[in-house]
């Protein structure tokens, strides 16, 4: 998500939030609904649950953060206050489990250096009126506060992909050298495979009877022939390194 689609975001819900004299804000629930990116007629009918006997985990969060269920159930007339729209958008973006939204998340995350109180307040203008000296957090701060969580965010699984690239570079470096401890006649290669390794240049003709000589030496040592798709030749042998040094050192075609 980017600082312009917070901006939208902003800009679609700024006619659903109220504040009083007091600098204390409202939103509606499809304002809340919006900044969690959640659907609205889902979060109301979580709120409803307030005077069931069975209640969202939703509500039993807000219950346990001191409100009343006859005071959510008002909501939808009334607005949310915005000390529950924190709790809504910490729920959506840490504890609804597949509800979970990456927006709600990133402005969870903005909100908990800002908070939404003051947040509201700057978006509707409003300013304490006992002490001038405080001023509030302008929209574009907010919006640039909003920015740098997300890139911080954006830096940090960066790094995370980083490291893991890494670590998956030495595990298969650490596999390669386990092979060929582990491999006592050294790698497999075709003929002309272990001739193009070593710089040399062979002919079709030479690269059959050297192969029927590896081949003999692999069953003579009891070395199973491992057989591979060439376009060239079709099938090709695949011999130990061991063997191929042996055939090759020989001097033989």
């Amino acid at each position: 998500m980017s600082q312009i689609e917070i901006a939208e975001i902003i800009e679609q819900i700024k006619q659903e939030i109220q504040i009083d004299a007091n600098g204390q804000g409202k939103a509606s629930v499809r304002a809340a609904a919006r900044l969690a990116n959640v659907n609205d007629a889902g979060l109301l009918r979580s709120l409803k649950t307030a005077a069931d006997i069975s209640r969202s985990k939703l509500v039993e969060k807000l219950i346990y953060k001191g409100f009343e269920g006859a005071e959510i159930l008002s909501w939808s007339e009334s607005g949310i206050p915005d000390v529950a729209v924190a709790t809504i958008l910490h729920y959506y973006g840490y504890e609804a489990g597949k509800r979970c939204t990456t927006q709600a998340k990133l402005a969870c995350e903005a909100f908990e250096s800002i908070g939404v109180r003051a947040w509201i307040q700057d978006l509707l203008g409003w300013a304490k009126p006992a002490n001038p000296s405080e001023t509030a957090m302008t929209q574009i701060q907010l919006l640039a506060a909003i920015a740098q969580q997300m890139a911080q965010q954006e830096q940090y699984l960066l790094e995370q992909q980083q490291q893991q690239t890494q670590i998956l570079a030495r595990l298969k470096a650490v596999e390669v050298e386990q092979d060929r401890v582990n491999t006592p006649c050294g790698h497999k290669y075709s003929v002309v495979g272990f001739a193009n390794l070593q710089g040399l240049e062979i002919s079709v003709k030479e690269a059959g009877t050297k192969g029927r000589k590896a081949s003999a030496l692999c069953r003579k040592q009891g070395i199973e022939i491992e057989r591979i798709h060439d376009p060239r030749f079709g099938k090709v042998g695949l011999y130990p390194e061991s063997v191929l040094i042996e055939v090759f050192s020989t001097g033989q075609n």
